[in-house]
């Protein structure tokens, strides 16, 4: 994965936007066609108290309510950490989307002002597929993208 240049696409992709559906968009596209192992990627937004709805993704379906208090992208959401899940049947509480998902990334998203946007959400058909490399790529990336968010 050449994160450089993926990372200067979003960017010069991304400039001078705010929008955050927007810039969901564009991100989830661009990563979803430089990941190599990425099967399905996309956001899920921050629409009410502990409640996230989809937002724009690539790939097959996904699922349109996941409560702060389920799966993966919840614990993402809940805690603001963080979630790379090797293999999701090991995970407890994991929603199942897609039955073919084996491992997962998730990343919190947050504007500049500290408020939680939603979080990136890469689902892989491949074991392990994501590493350390890949989350310390995507966290500042997302913050700098999502800085001036609205």
């Amino acid at each position: 994965m050449d994160y450089q240049a993926t990372t200067d696409t979003i960017r010069a992709l991304c400039h001078g936007e705010t929008d955050t559906v927007a810039l969901m968009a564009t991100v989830a596209c661009e990563i979803h066609n430089a990941h190599p192992c990425a099967d399905w990627t996309g956001f899920y937004r921050v629409v009410g108290p502990d409640l996230l709805k989809i937002g724009p993704y690539q790939g097959g379906h996904g699922c349109l309510l996941i409560p702060f208090s389920r799966g993966v992208c919840g614990a993402c959401a809940r805690t603001g950490q963080v979630q790379n899940v090797p293999d999701v049947e090991a995970f407890a509480d994991h929603i199942a989307c897609s039955s073919t998902t084996r491992s997962e990334l998730v990343v919190p998203v947050w504007n500049g002002v500290g408020r939680l946007l939603g979080v990136l959400d890469i689902d892989s058909n491949t074991p392990a597929a994501f590493t350390t490399a890949d989350e310390a790529w995507l966290v500042p990336l997302l913050a700098e993208i999502f800085e001036k968010a609205e």
